[in-house]
């Protein structure tokens, strides 16, 4: 297919761009750069800088088969502190791709969604069926966006496919993550290791799990990604599915620094700070409708993945 990807240079964009093409596709990234590297965009594909804003000039005329829509801020705290950012970007620049698309007739998108959008919930694994109640602005707008998509297949025949992450990690090859700040486990463990931290901190070690520290859903970036071209074979006009992408069962926060132990041969010590407040014991997702309606379940092993992450980041420090 003729793709579009939006938020292509950053770090999931970009995983899945590559997947794309070495899948055979042909791949035009648009990015604005606000978060994303220059750099991180791969061969092969055609760089647009633009905002999802102005993409309308971008996509008339072009033939497009479908858009993999990634281009979105994604820090909880910021959105907090700041949710007209979130509502400007992620929900008003949603909406006017959405137009361009519309206008160009794009038949299909496959939008990065989160598990943000279902807050604090008690189920434990988490289904799609499970009430969403985002409890900050980045929740709210992903939200948002999924009804946006519901109504615009409804209306206008989209096949819509929102995919809810939870917790994702790892890299391919030179494609991993680059954010500032940092705000994700593993790469922050993995930051002891390579001697750009002193410590790491453990929030909480009294919760109702194994060893007592939370439980939450890491999933391998390439994983991930082989879901995202699954669902745009399995993309269906005038419907919009709402796919959860997760392991199952999860692991602690303490079974993660162990895989960073074992992988990196680093001690990374680490101290323990009381629970923050909101923190919910687990956050795991069920997998059984990626099962049933892609045929996707995920394949590398929290080993795998923290061992992709930290060859990423010796490279990257390399390139320094």
């Amino acid at each position: 297919m003729k793709l579009l990807v939006t938020g292509g240079a950053g770090y999931i964009g970009s995983v899945v761009t590559s997947q794309l093409l070495d899948a055979g596709h042909e791949v035009t990234v648009l990015d604005d750069l606000s978060t994303g590297h220059r750099g991180s965009v791969p061969e092969g594909a055609h760089f647009v800088h633009a905002r999802i804003h102005d993409s309308h000039a971008h996509l008339i005329g072009r033939k497009y088969e479908g858009v993999l829509h990634f281009a979105a801020k994604s820090l909880v705290s910021e959105s907090v502190a700041a949710p007209e950012l979130y509502w400007e970007n992620n929900v008003a620049g949603t909406f006017l791709l959405l137009e361009a698309m519309r206008a160009a007739g794009i038949p299909r998108i496959i939008f990065s969604s989160t598990a943000a959008t279902y807050g604090e919930p008690q189920d434990s694994p988490i289904t799609e069926q499970t009430p969403a109640n985002p409890v900050n602005a980045y929740g709210a707008s992903k939200l948002a966006v999924d009804h946006m998509l519901s109504s615009y297949s409804r209306a206008h025949g989209l096949a819509a496919t929102s995919l809810r992450y939870f917790n994702v990690g790892g890299a391919r090859g030179r494609f991993g993550e680059k954010h500032s700040p940092e705000t994700h486990l593993i790469p922050n463990l993995l930051s002891v290791a390579a001697g750009l931290t002193d410590s790491c901190k453990i929030f909480g070690s009294d919760y109702a799990t194994p060893d007592g520290t939370a439980l939450r859903d890491y999933l391998h970036v390439t994983d991930l990604g082989r879901a995202h071209l699954l669902a745009l074979d399995a993309s269906q006009a005038g419907i919009h599915r709402v796919i959860n992408l997760g392991t199952g069962n999860g692991y602690t926060v303490r079974q993660v620094l162990d895989a960073c132990r074992g992988v990196t041969g680093h001690p990374i010590p680490a101290t323990e700070e009381p629970r923050r407040p909101g923190d919910p014991t687990s956050l795991v997702a069920s997998n059984h409708r990626a099962q049933e309606i892609l045929g996707w379940r995920p394949e590398l092993t929290l080993e795998q993945t923290v061992a992709d992450a930290w060859s990423f980041m010796q490279g990257v420090e390399d390139e320094i």
